[in-house]
């Protein structure tokens, strides 16, 4: 195929944002079960569930499922931007993660709001203190820089996606482009802004490559579009209704499909 450029998502494709915020959540976890004897996992375990709860209760929820901002990164996002919902955002964020944390351990018996607060002011500090990249990002990503046109295209927040990119700073240096839903205004998998990073790239959407974990955003945006998708799979879960063009379970399995000739 002739392949001129390839398009990356950043979480959970390039950076491994699952293991870094559990690694955030047991950290902060630590801290209750050290002082009231109770389990880490059972206490992440309902903070999980009830921001989740909290989340979709907001007139913001709307907005930051059209961006892709995901609950646990409201839980350690600072939402600086000024347009959009993104003011309304910023003076949800303090009272959602208190009340995240206070539920949680309430959940388990524990009444204490102001450990709860401890709680919610030391998961953005854990968080940022956890960056994760997968093995072979860098790897790949030296192989492709020089061959291809890269170009990042990640859902969120601009400064919270520029934060994750500013704790691993060896990614943007990759990436002819950076595209963030929150500064385009929609998010995979909304044809616009794939077709906006196309024109970005200079190239027909025939010479694109997609390459992301996410069936729902990466690979049905993709699809939709007319470009061609990777689905990275590492979890090795089942394929549903969203099928992609290539299916691989590792970064460097993505080689052998730019080798292919028509």
């Amino acid at each position: 195929m002739t392949i001129k450029a390839i398009l990356f998502d950043l979480d959970d494709t390039l950076l491994w944002d699952k293991k870094s915020v559990q690694d955030a959540f047991l950290k902060t976890c630590k801290l209750a079960e050290e002082k009231f004897n109770i389990s880490a996992e059972h206490l992440e375990e309902a903070v999980r569930k009830e921001a989740r709860a909290l989340y979709e209760g907001y007139d913001t929820y709307a907005f930051t499922k059209m961006i892709g901002i995901n609950p646990f990164e409201g839980l350690w996002g600072e939402f600086l931007e000024e347009h959009a919902s993104f003011p309304k955002m910023r003076e949800i964020i303090p009272i959602y993660r208190k009340e995240a944390w206070t539920k949680g351990l309430l959940a388990l018996g524990i009444d204490d709001p102001k450990f709860g607060v401890k709680l919610a002011e030391a998961f953005p500090e854990y968080r940022k203190q956890s960056p994760h990249v997968y093995e072979e990002t860098f790897s790949i990503l030296d192989q492709l820089k020089g061959n291809y046109s890269l170009l990042l295209l990640t859902n969120g927040s601009p400064h919270l996606q520029n934060t994750k990119l500013s704790i691993t700073p060896e990614i943007s240096p990759y990436f002819d482009h950076i595209v963030i839903s929150g500064d385009f205004g929609k998010g995979k998998p909304d044809p616009s802004i794939f077709e906006h990073a196309v024109s970005l790239l200079g190239v027909d959407k025939s010479e694109c490559l997609m390459v992301g974990d996410n069936l729902m955003t990466d690979i049905k945006g993709a699809n939709k579009t007319g470009i061609k998708s990777v689905w990275i799979n590492r979890e090795h879960v089942e394929k549903k209704e969203i099928q992609p063009t290539y299916e691989i379970h590792d970064l460097h399995d993505l080689l052998p499909i730019l080798n292919k000739k028509d």
